[in-house]
């Protein structure tokens, strides 16, 4: 999480997740506004780790963090490395994320689903971070079970794959895991994953606009079954 960082507060990360699970999933096992019910990770302590269906979609929403999945130091905190509670949470989140993950892409194939959508706070292919992490791959080292689980489970899949993400805050739709990525080279070589479809949504004070996904009747072919257009702010 960015929030250590002086300009965004100087906040103990850890303290702040738990007041953020306290305050939007204080019901575990529904979504704010209609309360749909979803499939969550609160027995490991996650519940903001949920999975849902929608139209033969499978959605699936986990945490995971930007700031290297929340292995950078605190420096507003005065860290210079990675606290043993730090680690303890990104070892015990991210154990939980890939379990989903495949958990997710399991569940789709037996139920014949037309596509995967995956939803994460981290833009783990940010191109403001590329050429540091070609130079160090360390500093991504924190996704990379993350990314490889996508890779297979993509790859395994027979449909489409997207992963929408924020983070960066500047709106892209792209394959980074498409074969010749450099991105490949940053997460350890290997195959690619044509099929996965990225979508970064606008955010912090540039954003004049919402992303709308909108989820095709059961009659659209898997290519089909999502879409996304831009909506401008009202007022």
């Amino acid at each position: 999480m960015d929030c250590h960082r002086t300009n965004n507060g100087a906040y103990n990360p850890l303290e702040r997740l738990a007041k953020l699970r306290e305050v939007f999933f204080n019901a575990p096992g529904k979504t704010l506004g209609q309360t749909m019910p979803v499939k969550t990770q609160e027995n490991l302590g996650l519940p903001e780790n949920v999975r849902f269906t929608q139209n033969r979609v499978a959605f699936s929403v986990v945490n995971v963090q930007g700031s290297n999945n929340s292995l950078q130091p605190w420096s507003g905190l005065g860290e210079t490395a990675a606290t043993p509670e730090q680690l303890a949470e990104v070892e015990h989140r991210t154990e939980a994320v890939l379990a989903q993950v495949r958990e997710t892409f399991s569940h789709a194939t037996r139920r014949n689903d037309r596509a995967v959508v995956l939803m994460t706070q981290a833009d783990m292919f940010d191109p403001a971070l590329l050429d540091a992490a070609l130079a160090n791959p360390e500093t991504m080292s924190g996704f990379r079970e993350i990314v490889q689980a996508v890779i297979d489970e993509t790859n395994r899949f027979d449909g489409p794959v997207y992963l929408i993400n924020g983070d960066s805050h500047v709106f892209a739709e792209n394959q980074p895991l498409a074969e010749g990525s450099p991105w490949l080279e940053v997460y350890g070589g290997g195959a690619g994953a044509d099929d996965l479809q990225r979508i970064t949504v606008d955010g912090s004070n540039n954003a004049t606009n919402y992303v709308r996904f909108t989820v095709a009747g059961n009659s659209a072919d898997g290519s089909e079954a999502l879409s996304w257009d831009k909506v401008a702010f009202s007022g």
